[in-house]
């Protein structure tokens, strides 16, 4: 398998970024889901800790991700798509990164306006951004939970849309992007 995308597939470090990525988001989410319904008490305060702490790991993930989709070119998409397929792609996959990026940065914002540190992982702390105010903490808290559905959503529909080609359509869009050598297009 190639290190590079080529016209038919992704490359190992696309597909990386892609599965790694969402492994480490379906945890994000069902923990985040998980521990705002916790008793107030020092293990909430240390899974928060670690969800904030992969957080920013996702932001830092999602712009080495950027970086390498922009420097290397996408598998083209199959002759059979009509139009408003395309333009769905697009905006799908510009709504995902957009809510890769709401995501760490709403709790980021959501963290420094509730006068706590952004650590990754206790190797440092991200600046602090914004003086505690209850009122921000309660806009980018509200921001931030709607975006979790929000992304539940999008996820939905992208996982939707690759099973709707790979079992209906029967195209290559889910087999480029799997984890293994798809042996059709090799």
């Amino acid at each position: 398998m190639s290190i590079y995308n080529t016209t038919n597939q992704y490359g190992i470090i696309a597909k990386t970024f892609h599965w790694g990525m969402a492994l480490l988001i379906f945890g994000m989410i069902g923990i985040g889901l998980w521990m705002a319904d916790l008793p107030d008490s020092l293990f909430k305060l240390q899974i928060y800790f670690w969800h904030i702490s992969f957080g920013v790991l996702v932001l830092f993930l999602v712009c080495a991700r950027l970086l390498w989709r922009w420097t290397n070119p996408r598998p083209l998409l199959p002759t059979t798509l009509k139009q408003w397929q395309i333009d769905a792609v697009h905006v799908g996959h510009t709504l995902l990164y957009f809510m890769m990026f709401l995501m760490p940065l709403s709790g980021w914002l959501m963290t420094s306006s509730a006068g706590f540190d952004v650590s990754f992982f206790k190797l440092f702390n991200l600046p602090t951004i914004l003086k505690p105010q209850k009122a921000l903490f309660e806009i980018f808290s509200t921001i931030h939970e709607i975006g979790a559905f929000a992304l539940i959503g999008l996820i939905a529909g992208h996982i939707g849309a690759a099973l709707l080609h790979h079992f209906y359509f029967k195209d290559t869009i889910l087999r480029r992007m799997l984890p293994w050598p798809d042996k059709k297009q090799s």
